[in-house]
């Protein structure tokens, strides 16, 4: 069954603006993910280049290129699309893996799936 946990205030995530990280179990593996603002919608991804499965950001929660329409991996130069995630220049082997989320009350929620889950302390 799908949960929607909680994950920032939606004043925290401005358009092409820093990421909110937060950490998954992704095929019972820990992970960092991250959540941007694009055009006014919220989009979360795993924090794994496609090319090689590296962090992207190039400083802490730092993901769009100079140009703000961009994800950029700071290790490879891959460029993919905010999105979607689709690999878009550079060494990739397919796309980000995407996190659904939603938003409401003012509330940024990702959804947990059946291969993607809430860390168990």
């Amino acid at each position: 069954m799908t949960q929607f946990v909680p994950l920032c205030n939606s004043a925290d995530l401005s358009d092409s603006g820093e990421a909110v990280p937060f950490d998954v179990t992704y095929c019972a593996q820990t992970c960092r993910a991250f959540a941007i603002r694009y055009q006014g919608q919220v989009y979360a991804y795993l924090n794994r280049c496609a090319h090689v499965p590296m962090e992207l950001d190039y400083q802490p929660n730092r993901f769009f290129d100079s140009t703000g329409h961009w994800l950029m991996c700071a290790t490879h130069g891959a460029i993919y699309q905010p999105q979607t995630g689709a690999c878009r220049g550079g060494p990739c082997r397919g796309g980000l893996i995407k996190i659904d989320t939603s938003e409401f009350d003012g509330v940024v929620h990702w959804h947990t799936a059946h291969n993607l889950k809430s860390l168990e302390f």
